[in-house]
């Protein structure tokens, strides 16, 4: 059963660093205080069954099964770990940016 927190009084100035830190991480700020509350709670060494699914002790298999909860960073990071080469191909493609500036000078 999930469990709604809340934290009042929050000063704006940590508040607007948190929705800095989320925009960074491509999260939303909900996305990254989650992020935030379940890494001190694998720090702080919970039993397996109060740690939610996907959160890890240390020494502890990663199988995340929670969507979003990774930077781009360990997403990247976890794929060349496991070997994985991009195509040599994708380095001719267009990038992003170039696509969607060429859309939007188009209009």
């Amino acid at each position: 059963m999930a469990v709604n927190l809340s934290i009042k009084d929050v000063p704006e100035a940590v508040a607007e660093r948190l929705r800095q830190r989320a925009a960074r991480n491509h999260r939303s700020l909900q996305g990254e205080l989650m992020a935030i509350v379940e890494q001190a709670a694998a720090e702080t060494g919970a039993p397996a069954g109060l740690r939610s699914p996907g959160v890890q002790a240390a020494g502890e298999i990663a199988h995340s099964r929670i969507l979003g909860w990774k930077t781009i960073e360990q997403l990247f990071a976890e794929r060349r770990a496991s070997g994985w080469t991009p195509d040599p191909s994708l380095a001719r493609a267009p990038l992003g940016v170039d696509i969607i500036r060429a859309d939007r000078d188009s209009r």
